[in-house]
């Protein structure tokens, strides 16, 4: 019997492991026709862990969910041929494809679009100019929340580290101590970094809707919480927007 000289077995044998590597990763396609965006989310997302497939225009995509369900898709809006609205709701008809996340990416940003964008089946909306580490970020908890059995025990963003499993917070390292609320509303943060929620939103999220809170008692715990993540030297995570909320949001100007 030949064998393959040993080189050749060894290269062999690192394919094969780089192939089951690959297999496991999650598999994000973008649809972008701006070529110098599809490089910088390639790259991002690589980075992250993820296997990356794209098209360029809205036909080009469905062919390619057709060939191979992703495990999400980055959505741009406005595409040559087929809309991104109308990508986005052919995957929602069909039976194979109905359950894959969506996150709409555009540079349309009014309330009107937003809503057109979601009732037409995106599971997040991101509006350009975007920062790649939120959309990063975004793409594991859609990920997470649409595969909560094989999702990780654990949330990142900016440097924090929130191990779900042990119930336990760290920012570059160091460890945090949290009360039941202050983690909660973490948590909830890390879930959906970059987003604004309003007071009442944060009260039903992490109180309750059954539950009656004074909306000013958030504030009360968002001081809190920033006493406790926020060492001295390090930047505030947590970005205070005038007459509309708070957002866990890393300004990287």
């Amino acid at each position: 019997m030949l064998h393959p000289p040993p080189s050749k077995r060894r290269s062999e044998g690192a394919a094969g492991a780089a192939a089951d590597r690959a297999a496991l990763k999650p598999l994000v396609l973008v649809v972008e026709d701006e070529p110098a965006l599809v490089t910088l989310l390639r790259y991002n997302f690589e980075a992250a862990g993820y296997e990356v497939a794209t098209a360029l225009d809205g036909d080009e995509a469905l062919t390619a969910i057709a060939e191979r369900r992703p495990d999400l898709v980055v959505l741009d809006w406005m595409l040559p041929s087929t809309s991104g609205l109308e990508v986005c709701r052919q995957i929602r008809r069909k039976a194979e494809t109905r359950d894959v996340p969506v996150i709409m990416l555009t540079a349309r940003g009014e309330e009107a679009d937003r809503v057109r964008g979601l009732d037409s089946g995106a599971d997040d909306y991101v509006t350009k100019p975007f920062s790649p580490a939120e959309l990063v970020a975004r793409v594991r908890a859609v990920l997470r929340r649409a595969r909560p059995s094989t999702a990780e025990e654990a949330l990142d963003y900016a440097g924090i580290r929130m191990d779900l499993a042990a119930h336990r917070v760290a920012r570059n390292g160091r460890a945090i101590h949290l009360g039941p609320t202050e983690f909660r509303l973490l948590r909830h943060f890390l879930e959906h970094p970059g987003r604004v929620f309003a007071r009442e939103q944060l009260l039903d999220a992490v109180w309750g809707h059954d539950v009656y809170v004074e909306p000013r008692t958030v504030d009360v715990h968002i001081r809190r919480l920033r006493k406790a993540i926020n060492a001295e030297g390090e930047p505030d995570v947590i970005r205070t927007v005038r007459s509309a909320g708070y957002a866990l949001d890393v300004d990287e100007a």
